[in-house]
């Protein structure tokens, strides 16, 4: 028997509960993994309190990220006692997922974790830090250098601006970080490495189809609005890396930025993210994430604190990243 947090639905309500199951219980997988940490992701968030529509089935273990060792394995790739990451491909949502001492996956899902970290540090890593590693890299790629200008992140105080601000910092890049506190935020947000910090209602009002032309790129994790703002300053040639709809999955804006400042809008998935881009986006994160980022960016909780944290997540009251100790 072990451990996990359960979500089921009655009345169209969702209720998480902390419950015991057996091993028996755990859907089909080629890997069975003794969970060590997991973290709790804005889309945990939804599922868990129920106000997004992200679990497809009841009942649901919760938890898009593990972090764990092998039990038992069924491919291989993996042998007893291995240490290996999962993040994305729906668990958490349409497989059990990461809120639970122990899961069963598919082998294809799973990554190994990497030598340099902890599985408490690839937590505090996570989706978040695989997200926003992509959202570098869609920088990189389109050969933006920190001569070119400062780039800006939105929702830089949650889990994926607060490690695109620290890589980017790290890379040599001026940073521009956008949140919704940032008098309480400036300090942490001043120490991962931004250079000026934005209050986000500046962001929220109607943009302009062009505008002052401030940054050569941009990590966007709102949408919406925010996003709208960001393509009509952006720089011309720049690339804007849109990985989030936290503000809305709309997008009210024009194509001038696209035909008149040739700037690009570049989609990020980390879900269905191929294997080998994974492998290489979590050496990345090992290369370039300082030590200090580990000491400064996280909070640790255990799993029946997990459904207040979900609350608390949604209505922006977390900064950083937090992990769940299993």
């Amino acid at each position: 028997m072990f451990n996990a947090l359960v979500l089921k639905q009655e009345n169209k309500q969702t209720l998480p509960s902390l419950e015991q199951l057996d091993e028996s219980q755990l859907p089909d997988g080629d890997v069975l993994v003794a969970v060590d940490y997991s973290s709790l992701n804005y889309k945990d968030g939804l599922a868990i309190t129920g106000k997004g529509k992200i679990v497809r089935e009841f009942p649901m273990v919760p938890g898009i990220d593990l972090a764990g060792q092998v039990i038992h394995s069924e491919d291989s790739r993996y042998q007893e006692g291995d240490h290996v990451v999962l993040t994305g491909w729906g668990v958490g949502e349409t497989h059990w997922g990461g809120m639970a001492q122990k899961a069963r996956l598919k082998a294809d899902w799973l990554v190994p974790l990497p030598d340099a970290l902890t599985p408490k540090q690839a937590m505090m890593v996570g989706t978040a830090g695989l997200t926003a590693m992509l959202c570098v890299q869609a920088l990189l790629d389109a050969n933006i250098k920190p001569e070119d200008g400062p780039i800006l992140v939105t929702g830089a105080s949650g889990g994926v601006g607060s490690v695109a601000i620290t890589l980017l910092a790290q890379l040599g890049y001026q940073v521009g970080a956008v949140t919704g506190r940032a008098d309480e935020n400036q300090p942490f947000l001043t120490a991962l490495g931004a250079s000026e910090i934005i209050e986000r209602s500046t962001m929220e009002t109607p943009a302009k189809p062009l505008e002052k032309q401030c940054w050569a790129g941009a990590i966007d994790t709102v949408g919406s609005k925010v996003l709208a703002k960001t393509l009509s300053q952006v720089k011309y040639g720049g690339t804007v890396a849109a990985c989030g709809l936290a503000g809305g999955f709309d997008l009210p804006t024009s194509v001038m930025p696209f035909i008149l400042r040739n700037v690009r809008l570049q989609g990020i998935d980390s879900v269905s993210c191929p294997r080998k881009k994974r492998i290489a986006a979590w050496q990345a994160l090992v290369n370039h994430l300082p030590e200090s980022y580990f000491e400064q960016a996280c909070h640790e909780i255990n799993l029946s604190e997990a459904p207040e944290f979900a609350e608390k997540i949604i209505r922006g009251q977390i900064s950083g990243r937090t992990v769940i100790k299993l």
